[in-house]
C-alpha cells in the first residue's frame, strides 16, 4: 500500500511539472512567427524522464493527466485532439525505440518529436477535410526533430542525475 501511495504522489508530482512547463511554453513568445503552432515541447522533458524511469504505463498516466488539464487550462477540444493523437503516436514510438535498446534518449525524443507533429497533422487534415496540410508536415518534422534533441538532452540528464531507486 505504501508503494503505491508512493507512486501515486509522484506521478501526482510529475503531472504538475509537465503541466508548469506546458504554462511556460504558453507565456513564451511564437519561436518562428511565420509557422504557426511550433512549440519546444518542454512537457515532454517530464514525459521522456518518466518512460525512462517508471515506464508505458505511468508514462501515458502523466502525459493524459497533462493533456486533460493543458486542455482546459488553456486549449479547447481542437487543441485536446491534437494533443492526443500527437501523445498516442509519440509515447507509442518512444515505448518501441527505447524497449528496442539502440537509441539514446535523444533520439527516442527525436522520434517522439517527429511523431507527435504526424499525429498532429492527422487530426488537423480530419478536422479540416483537406490533405493539403500534409505539405505542412516538412517544416513540422524539421521543428520536431530540434525540440525531441532538445527534450531528449534535457530528459537524459535528468535520467542520469535521478536515481531509479527514487522513482
Amino acid at each position: 500500500m505504501k508503494n503505491t501511495v508512493k507512486k501515486t504522489a509522484l506521478l501526482g508530482l510529475f503531472a504538475a511539472l509537465a503541466i508548469v512547463f506546458a504554462y511556460i511554453e504558453v507565456l513564451l513568445p511564437p519561436i518562428f512567427t511565420a509557422v504557426p503552432g511550433i512549440k519546444l515541447g518542454l512537457p515532454n522533458i517530464v514525459i521522456v524522464f518518466v518512460l525512462y524511469r517508471a515506464g508505458l504505463g505511468e508514462a501515458a498516466a502523466v502525459s493524459l493527466v497533462r493533456i486533460l488539464a493543458v486542455s482546459l487550462l488553456f486549449g479547447n477540444f481542437a487543441s485536446f485532439a491534437y494533443s492526443v493523437a500527437g501523445a498516442v503516436l509519440s509515447l507509442g514510438a518512444m515505448a518501441l525505440l527505447k524497449r528496442l535498446n539502440f537509441l539514446s534518449t535523444v533520439g527516442v525524443s527525436v522520434a517522439g518529436g517527429v511523431l507527435h507533429n504526424v499525429g498532429q497533422i492527422l487530426v488537423a487534415m480530419l478536422l479540416l477535410g483537406t490533405a493539403e496540410l500534409g505539405y505542412y508536415l516538412i517544416v513540422l518534422a524539421m521543428t520536431g526533430t530540434l525540440s525531441g534533441i532538445l527534450v531528449g538532452i534535457c530528459g537524459g540528464i535528468a535520467v542520469l542525475r535521478v536515481p531509479a531507486k527514487y522513482i
